[in-house]
């Protein structure tokens, strides 16, 4: 009879461990593990929108000519300024000093220049 209980609690202990794996594989696939929840709650939160992290970006700059305002690029000359997304941006010197960066995005290749163009005739 000893001999019976002993092997009866050896098979639950081995279906026991079986069940935890399995299920804790399910869990771990469809979120119920309270590990990956924890992961969850320490990503990092959205940025405020408090434009002092970018004050003190601007003035911690140093610019013996012109700091360009929205990338902090220090170039001779306004028009100079990069676009601060250059690979999605085609940039347009304009009059008086001024650039400006319009999205590449959906248009066929030089199809920015030719609206700018237009804006600039009054035609747009």
């Amino acid at each position: 009879m000893h001999f019976l209980n002993t092997v009866s609690l050896l098979v639950v202990a081995v279906l026991s461990s079986v069940a935890q794996a399995q299920f804790g594989f399910f869990d771990q696939m469809f979120g119920g593990n309270g590990q990956q929840q924890q992961q969850q709650q320490q990503r990092p939160q959205n940025v405020p929108s408090d434009s002092s992290f970018y004050q003190n970006s601007f003035d911690r700059m140093h610019c013996d000519n012109y700091l360009c305002p929205d990338t902090l690029a220090c170039v001779h000359f306004p028009h100079h300024c990069p676009c601060a997304w250059p690979n999605n941006e085609d940039k347009f010197e304009m009059g008086e000093g001024h650039r400006i960066c319009a999205s590449k995005g959906g248009f066929k290749a030089g199809e920015a220049a030719r609206k700018v163009e237009l804006a600039r005739k009054g035609m747009l």
